[in-house]
């Protein structure tokens, strides 16, 4: 299966560090080589850069670490195929307008053959569940409102289609508008919020370590989420399984989950993913 990271900044931050750990699980350090894909938001702007090649050996990838891009808002993903071809069509992140500016999101999971929802304004170019998901997700939106509501209502909408969309599997998800970041997780989805004051970080994917205190300001504030932890000196935070969090600024907005929430270990989201006929 994917894996997905996510950044989501009070201030323009540049993502060399936890991509340069995260492209090593694409190829390296995992077995996810179907291709990987990131996307920067610049003001109205997105800077999409997509490869079918694995990640931790792609020219596109050594670009990206040593091109600093700051943006306030990252999504990237590496891809491990369970429905779809390897090719660019089909990899991640997905970009789509609505409202009159871009959207991106990104998937990991598998939702069943039977998720074959109409689509009025959105098509899928490539023929993966991901990107239908996606397509139907705004195509929904778009329906519901003729014009872009709160980020609260966004939410809300939000939060009741993916309980919809998870009916037919597992639902990883990362979306945002470039303002902010809606996470979903179906299993196994974990998230750090760094602030002041900074301190030290070492990847577990690769052996870098960066003194956060000296390459931010006391106002800087970055909330990071991705499949798995990148660092082992740090708190990560786990999302319940079924859980929804919005990010904006570096900060957690909102957050829904089950009344009565489940963590799934490592192992138990590995035997899900492998019962339904993807791994990660």
């Amino acid at each position: 299966m994917c894996q997905l990271l996510g950044m989501n900044c009070n201030l323009p931050t540049d993502i060399s560090f936890s991509f340069s750990g995260f492209s090593k699980r694409g190829g390296l350090t995992d077995h996810h080589t179907d291709g990987f894909g990131i996307g920067f938001f610049e003001g109205r702007g997105l800077r999409l850069f997509l490869d079918d090649k694995p990640c931790a050996q792609s020219p596109v990838s050594d670009l990206i670490r040593n091109y600093h891009i700051k943006s306030e808002n990252v999504i990237a993903h590496i891809r491990k195929a369970t429905q779809g071809s390897t090719i660019l069509e089909n990899t991640h992140p997905f970009q789509r307008e609505l409202w009159g500016g871009y959207w991106m999101f990104a998937h990991n999971g598998n939702l069943g053959a039977d998720f074959q929802p109409p689509s009025i304004f959105y098509q899928a170019v490539g023929d993966t569940d991901s990107e239908r998901a996606f397509c139907y997700l705004l195509d929904r939106l778009r329906q519901q409102f003729p014009h872009k509501p709160s980020h609260d209502i966004l939410f809300d909408a939000i939060a009741q289609l993916c309980a919809e969309i998870r009916q037919f599997g597992m639902f990883n998800m990362i979306l945002s508008d470039g303002e902010v970041m809606f996470a979903h997780a179906s299993t196994l989805l974990h998230y750090i919020v760094r602030e002041a004051p900074f301190g030290w970080a070492h990847l577990l994917d690769e052996d870098i370590s960066i003194d956060f205190a000296k390459v931010t300001t006391p106002e800087d504030r970055v909330a990071v989420i991705t499949t798995l932890p990148l660092t082992d000196n740090e708190t990560w935070q786990q999302f319940a399984c079924d859980e929804i969090i919005m990010f904006q600024h570096g900060k957690i907005m909102r957050r829904q989950h089950p009344e009565n929430p489940v963590y799934l270990t490592h192992e138990q989201g590995l035997e899900i993913a492998r019962k339904a006929g993807v791994s990660y």
